[in-house]
Formats: structure tokens, C-alpha cells, sequence
């Protein structure tokens, strides 16, 4: 299955926090944590889930810092 891969990075308190709000949206997106200490993580989403998982990012990002490091969706 094809996938698009997204990494960013977050206050490291929030990881458990990320992970629950995508759990909600049952498949738009896959978390992989990197590096906990850095707040790293990995989401990869199916190309068809990609706006929604964008809107959902911009909505969390009132909530705490995301920083994009590689292009964003």
C-alpha cells in the first residue's frame, strides 16, 4: 500500500497526546515514534487521507508547536 510519510516534531509531552487524537480518526495516519527525547515522530498516511490528516495537524498546531521536518503535505 502506498503511503506518504510526514515527520515532525513536537514538545515530547505531547507524543501520548498526538497518538490518542489519531487513534480517533481511525485511518488517516500511522505514528512511529524516532526519537522520544527529541519529540520526533514519523506519520505515515495512505495519499487519499493526506488533507485530512493536514487539517488535522493545522487544528492541534492552536494546541502546541509542530515543527515539519520534511515537506509538508
Amino acid at each position: 500500500m502506498e503511503t506518504v510519510k510526514l515527520v515532525i516534531q513536537i514538545p515530547r509531552y505531547e507524543i501520548a497526546f498526538l497518538a490518542f487524537i489519531l487513534e480517533s480518526y481511525e485511518g488517516v495516519a500511522t505514528m512511529r515514534t524516532r526519537d522520544a527525547q527529541q519529540g520526533i515522530v514519523e506519520l505515515l498516511t495512505p495519499p487519499q487521507q493526506r488533507s485530512e490528516l493536514k487539517e488535522i495537524l493545522r487544528d492541534l498546531e492552536s494546541e502546541f508547536n509542530i515543527k515539519y521536518l520534511t515537506p509538508t503535505l
